[in-house]
């Protein structure tokens, strides 16, 4: 039934009614020129008018109010049933249907629905229409130069924004992750400085998923792989805490402190076991402690990083980073503030055992140290202003470099899909993406994330989601295009190649720089041996940096002797195509004629 409203009003409210006529044009006004006014006027000419051939458009911008959204849990039950009648109850269920079944409608209905199911059974049976028809034609792949697009940006909630110190992915699957946040400026936070750090829905950048409420501002946060509700926390006070995101926010438990470490926790790992409940953790203060989270009360195990074995905690060296491959149960490697990469064995018979290897790595402190995924034995390490890959096997120095960077570089780690590459993170806001393969001298891709510095970076397990964190505390999602993390044809030999031709190419410098040291010790001892008899005095052993002055100097020594040579051809050459051309003079012959002619 339409609704309608009739409107009335009285003829005479209306007004006088309008009427319009034809009628000619009349003059009301008539104004004549003045020829005073026009000298007060400039005749334009010629007269230039600009005219838009483009219709004119209207831009118009509207700050709409950001939208929050919340997911909540759906209880999905049986429907389409009458009220009178419960779907689980067996006989009021058959009792309806034979009901129903008996209607002449539903008869009708059946009846028509099944002609058209027939027909298109029918045309199903005729036409295969999966069928692939160019199924053996394979495309040819246009290769794509690499890029990266940012798909969400994670902020920081609070007012006071503070450092993302670290990243870590869900475990199943790409669709959260972790970040810690933390001010690592000494004594640089404001009492009202948050302590809070966050799990994003990877989908969902305006409000954190769930809020870790620590003691102290996580420093990293690690989830576990075995169990995707548990995370590990290491604090800026040096406690260790972890987390069961099904009982809270709050930690589940937490290091004593006077068992803790003296220092920020600036790495925690979990442990390949069998109870998945073993983690480790290292700190600035030059310890290494094993945790077991079912018993948090006090370290299982202890490593003082001496580099002189003695166990001595007054030259322990502050570690920064750690590496663990969970292939290598019993390896670790430690990254320290001075600069060197110690490789250990947490079985080792003694104490001063377990530090089996040093590394003299970097100028500052190692920020990152990761093992190539599909070559343990060559790592990467990240520190000063540059980033270099070592194999285990050559301890003076590393196979492979990257250029000298203007800026400091602040992390690093390798791709898990393709071998080749690897991801730096600056202190000037850029993420470099180098492939070795395709280029040795400069990044594949660099990308400015943006103009902060970024702190942290980290590589989702499929390879194609990379998350970098800001000083300010924002963390960039980027999606990397398919040749990124797409496994290239060969690529798996190719590195292998490389890395075994440039290990065997640093050996022979190590063994030519020895043959070298030993030459001159020898030489040095031999003069001295003369001297002490003449005199009794003894001369000091040539150091390092006599040995490779000298080597450089051999060096453009041959070079220079090289191009006489080669000059000396050229002149030959030059005057067997010409003999009858008279030969320069030389300089000091010429000088000599003209002095005499002087004198004359």
């Amino acid at each position: 039934m339409e609704i309608v409203y009739v409107y009335t009003k009285k003829r005479a409210e209306f007004g006088r009614q309008c009427n319009f006529t034809d009628r000619s044009a009349e003059l009301h006004v008539d104004i004549l020129p003045d020829p005073s006014l026009a000298e007060n006027f400039i005749e334009r000419n010629p007269v230039d008018s600009g005219i838009q051939c483009v219709q004119e458009m209207s831009e118009h911008e509207v700050n709409t109010e950001r939208f929050e959204t919340g997911s909540r849990g759906i209880n999905h039950t049986e429907g389409g049933w009458p009220k009178d009648i419960n779907p689980q109850e067996v006989e009021q269920v058959t009792r309806f249907r034979k009901k129903v079944e008996k209607d002449e409608m539903y008869v009708n209905t059946i009846h028509q629905l099944g002609t058209i199911m027939e027909h298109c059974i029918k045309q199903n049976n005729a036409i295969d229409i999966y069928e692939e028809y160019f199924e053996h034609v394979h495309l040819d792949e246009v290769e794509e130069s690499p890029s990266a697009k940012t798909i969400n940006v994670f902020r920081d909630p609070n007012e006071i924004k503070r450092t993302a110190t670290h990243i870590s992915w869900f475990p199943d699957g790409p669709r959260k992750l972790a970040v810690a946040y933390c001010n690592l400026e000494f004594q640089g936070s404001s009492p009202d400085t948050s302590m809070d750090s966050y799990i994003w829905d990877v989908e969902n950048p305006n409000k954190p998923e769930m809020t870790l409420k620590p003691v102290s501002p996580l420093v990293c946060v690690e989830y576990n792989p075995k169990d995707s509700h548990v995370l590990l926390g290491g604090c800026y006070n040096g406690q260790i805490a972890y987390w069961d995101v099904r009982k809270g926010s709050q930690p589940v438990e937490m290091s004593p402190i006077e068992h803790s470490h003296r220092d920020p926790a600036y790495k925690a790992m979990w442990i390949q076991s069998k109870t998945g409940t073993e983690c480790f953790s290292a700190s600035s203060d030059g310890q290494v402690l094993w945790w077991d989270i079912r018993k948090m009360g006090e370290p299982t195990e202890k490593l003082i990083l001496d580099p002189t074995k003695k166990l001595d905690m007054t030259k322990a060296q502050g570690a920064m980073a750690l590496e663990y491959e969970a292939t290598m149960p019993t390896k670790f490697m430690v990254g320290t503030e001075q600069g060197t990469v110690m490789s250990c064995n947490r079985k080792a018979k003694t104490p001063a055992e377990k530090i089996v290897a040093i590394y003299p790595g970097h100028l500052g402190p190692v920020y990152s140290l990761q093992r190539n995924p599909f070559f343990p034995k060559n790592f990467l390490s990240v520190g000063d202003w540059k980033a270099r890959i070592w194999s285990e096997d050559i301890r003076e120095s590393s196979i492979m470099w990257t250029k000298q960077y203007q800026s400091y570089l602040t992390d690093g780690c390798w791709s898990p899909i393709r071998p080749s590459v690897f991801f730096i993170t600056k202190m000037d806001g850029t993420l470099d993406v180098w492939d070795i393969i395709f280029k040795q001298n400069d990044p594949t891709l660099s990308l400015q994330v943006c103009d902060e510095p970024l702190h942290s970076l980290r590589v989702q397990e499929q390879g194609r989601l990379v998350a970098c964190g800001s000083h300010t505390g924002t963390t960039t999602l980027l999606e990397l295009s398919d040749s990124l993390y797409t496994l290239q044809r060969n690529e798996k030999n190719l590195v292998t190649a490389m890395f075994e031709r440039e290990t065997r190419r640093e050996k022979i410098l190590d063994a030519r720089h020895r043959e070298m040291k030993l030459k001159e010790r020898a030489k040095s001892s031999a003069d001295g041996g003369k001297e002490k008899e003449e005199e009794g005095g003894e001369e000091p052993l040539a150091g390092d940096e006599d040995l490779y002055q000298k080597a450089e100097d051999e060096f453009w020594s041959i070079i220079n002797q090289e191009k006489k040579n080669i000059e000396k051809k050229k002149d030959a050459e030059m005057d067997k195509a010409d003999p009858g051309k008279q030969s320069p003079i030389p300089e000091d012959q010429e000088q000599e004629a003209a002095g005499e002619g002087e004198k004359k």
